[in-house]
């Protein structure tokens, strides 16, 4: 096995294989010649892609993996690690879509060869995206120690030097002079080469806080990476450069969710529609002004790809590594020919104590913020002039990134902020809240549901600020906008309760709901309000929408009682019409029985185990919750979101139910069944759910579902191995009839099941009658 070779998991195995983790620890034990690991752990160990390819060639075991996979395993095994090939890769894909007559004659040439060359090409095509390197030339030449590779010139390839630098012999690393970048505005702002980045640096000269975020790879780190980068190339030819880096760092995002804090792409998007300026303000049609709009901790890039139009996008952001993959995927998506736009400028640095765009006055800024953060350098900064509102407290990091963005705007400039909810309640920051309030630069805040973004468990809010201008009165009022009470997809009707979380948010309800409030800034009742400011100027300085924009009574308050009452009373005669005949004791019948199993292996039904996530598929899914409480499921709140997915290799995966399908739930120990309908049909199914699809001719739906719900069913089916029960569904019983007698009993099962929904729905209108009653009369909109 060559050194550095691409290494692969058991997992990446089974993927090639197109089997299951246990057929390829099968193979390990059985199979003498199966590859040896080279690397990993005992429990965990990797393999050598190349051996693994060739001994499943061998025995007939590789199935025709698409290229995309095979690319992503590439990446996943690199002996550099995943960033490290995602940033070779990214930087290859911009090579192959800017120039990709030097490609193809870079490609032509031997690996060792290519390796050595590739860093001059690269070095071009990132000076005209992103400028030239802080140390030009540093990273762009491959180190002379390099092992056994021929670090030759372009010119030693016939015609190469002419596709890398047109008209101009050899290669050469161009000044901001030469460069297309030099001539955008982003290049002529004054953050590009201002005094205050000038005079900040190192010992050595290089200004790590200024530091181009892509930097040129060497030959040596290259070398592993070229039969990746020819994989990538040529997955790009079919999909698209932009689409092939998508979907790599989708997968990388997806693998390590823990490492990033991501920013849904709905939640983006709104925050940059709030920041879109008004069509009096937009001056890009006149041609008099180019958009400038910076995320000061730009993370993955989610919020500078949702700014619409022509824009110069400005971000920081404090890991390396994050910051050249998120420039690179930037740039990548800029549909453009080479020198048609500057590639996003985009910094490596802490935001707080080395800002790399000291003397930036941007049209908008857009910032999700570290939250909770101590050690953002309370005392180091206590003299910055940038907090004009006040020192913010060590606890409160949060504030300190509000002042900075408004530092960062230009006067009458619009910044959008995703805050905690502590951040507009915590008495420690009372001082900065209210100086934010008297000076008018703080316009709304907006409360949004749980579940619009990481942490779900808390509803976090939109801050939206507005830097004074000079001579011009600040404003009177706050507008303060909650959505936490908005009802999700499933629950429009009255007699529905509200439910929170992400699997239950009805996005486009919020987002109407936060734009029309923003846009008409008026009283909404339940839902907005425009606050004096005198009146949050008091000793706690709350900015929480729910303390001064009391949720709605559940109905619609006391003029909905009524109707409320009607559904209730409608309901329980309903449901008195369903309630089953008396039961008939009978001795009991000893059926011959059969299993699901057996009726699967016979062909009378199937089993599909479900695998998608709310938000995960285009079409509603049928989640574990539905099922108990018999909800429909929810309809999407968005398109997946990339950083969340990049791919779409587990769609064919997905279930989609069909009527009379039959699923359970699957842990919980509880007895449960539910019949698709016409009305969940097309859903896809969710995880921790089985479906059993029986064939009509052989079995009846609702017998099957009935008798799936005995408790005694249940239990000899479930497993209590660990501290949750798992019921095995292969294991239930079900007796041996003819399909007339099924039927019989199925209409039965039919019966109850409307029953049991009755039930629910009348619990549903009691309790919000009872609450209603309740606010009604402490509140005194209901009389005794």
């Amino acid at each position: 096995m060559t050194e550095n070779a691409t290494e692969v998991t058991a997992a990446g195995i089974a993927r090639l294989a197109g089997v299951g983790r246990a057929a390829v620890s099968n193979w390990r034990r059985r199979h003498a010649d199966f590859p040896l690991p080279v690397g990993g752990t005992g429990t965990s160990p990797s393999f050598a892609l190349a051996e693994v390819e060739q001994w499943l060639r061998d025995q007939g075991k590789l199935v025709e993996v698409p290229l995309r996979e095979r690319v992503w395993q590439a990446i996943a095994g690199h002996p550099a690690g995943a960033v490290q090939a995602l940033i070779h890769t990214g930087c290859a894909l911009l090579l192959v879509r800017d120039r990709p007559t030097a490609w193809l004659e870079l490609a032509a040439a031997p690996d060792e060869r290519m390796a050595a060359l590739l860093p001059h090409a690269m070095e071009h095509v990132l000076t005209d995206r992103f400028g030239p390197e802080a140390d030009t030339g540093v990273h762009a030449v491959p180190s002379p120690e390099t092992s056994g590779v021929h670090t030759a010139l372009p010119s030693e390839v016939p015609g190469v030097h002419t596709a890398l630098s047109p008209g101009a012999p050899g290669v050469h690393t161009p000044d901001r002079a030469e460069s297309p970048a030099a001539e955008s505005p982003a290049a002529e702002s004054p953050a590009a080469e201002s005094p205050a980045v000038r005079a900040a640096g190192t010992p050595d000269g290089r200004r790590p806080h200024a530091a181009r975020a892509v930097h040129t790879p060497t030959a040596r780190d290259l070398m592993p990476s070229v039969p990746l980068l020819r994989a990538a190339a040529e997955l790009a030819a079919g999909i698209g450069a932009g689409q092939t880096f998508a979907f790599l760092l989708g997968r990388q995002l997806d693998a390590n969710p823990r490492q990033y804090t991501l920013t849904p792409a709905h939640l983006a998007e709104l925050m940059a529609d709030l920041a879109e300026p008004p069509p009096a303000a937009d001056r890009t049609a006149r041609g008099q002004h180019v958009r400038t709009v910076l995320d000061p901790a730009a993370g993955t890039g989610a919020l500078l790809r949702a700014v619409h139009g022509p824009a110069a996008l400005y971000g920081q952001e404090a890991d390396p590594a994050l910051a050249a993959l998120t420039a690179l995927r930037l740039a990548l998506d800029a549909d453009t020919p080479r020198g048609a736009a500057p590639g996003p400028d985009l910094r490596t640095g802490d935001t707080l104590r080395a800002d790399a765009f000291p003397e930036l006055a941007a049209d908008t800024v857009l910032c999700h913020p570290p939250f909770n953060e101590r050690n953002w350098g309370h005392e180091e900064l206590a003299y910055d002039p940038r907090w004009e509102y006040g020192l913010p407290a060590r606890t409160e990091s949060e504030l300190a990134w509000v002042q900075h963005v408004l530092a960062r705007l230009r006067d009458g400039g619009t910044a959008v902020l995703l805050m905690p909810p502590a951040a507009a309640s915590r008495r420690s920051g009372r001082r900065v809240r209210a100086g934010l309030l008297r000076r008018g630069a703080l316009q709304a805040v907006i409360a949004l549901p749980a579940g619009a973004a990481p942490p779900y468990g808390i509803p976090l809010h939109l801050w939206v600020l507005r830097r004074p201008e000079p001579g011009v009165r600040p404003a009177a009022d706050v507008l303060l906008a909650d959505t936490t009470g908005l009802p999700g997809p499933t629950t429009a009707a009255p007699e529905a309760a509200p439910t929170g979380g992400r699997e239950r948010l009805d996005w486009p309800a919020v987002r109407a709901a936060v734009l029309d409030a923003w846009r008409e800034r008026a009283d909404v009742e339940g839902v907005s309000r425009v606050v004096p400011v005198v009146e949050l100027l008091d000793d706690d300085v709350d900015l929480a929408p729910a303390r001064h924009l009391p949720r709605p009574a559940p109905g619609g308050g006391a003029s909905g009682l009524g109707e409320i009452r009607e559904k209730l009373a409608e309901t329980l005669r309903l449901t008195a019409e369903l309630v089953p005949p008396a039961a008939v004791p009978a001795a009991s019948a000893h059926l011959p029985l059969t299993t699901v199993g057996e009726l699967a292996r016979a062909g009378a039904l199937r089993l599909r185990t479900g695998t998608a996530a709310p938000g995960s598929a285009p079409v509603p899914v049928l989640t574990e919750h539905d099922v108990l409480t018999g909800a429909a499921p929810a309809a999407p709140a968005a398109p997946p979101a990339a950083e969340a997915t990049g791919t779409d290799a587990d769609a064919d995966e997905t279930v989609l139910l069909e009527p009379g399908d039959v699923v359970v739930p699957v842990l919980g120990g509880g007895s449960a069944a539910r019949v698709v309908d016409g009305t969940t049909a097309g859903a896809a199914l969710g995880r921790n759910l089985q479906l059993l699809r029986p064939d009509p001719a052989a079995l009846d739906p609702w017998f099957l579902a009935g008798f799936l719900r005995g408790t005694a069913n249940h239990r000899q089916a479930s497993s209590h191995a660990s501290t949750a029960a798992r019921l095995d569904a292969r294991r239930l019983h079900l007796p041996r009839m003819p399909l007339a007698d099924q039927r019989r009993y199925g209409e039965r099962f039919r019966e109850l099941a409307a029953f049991e929904d009755a039930l629910r729905t009348a619990g549903r209108l009691g309790g919000l009658l009872v609450q209603g009653m309740y606010d009604g009369l402490a509140d005194g909109t209901v009389t005794p």
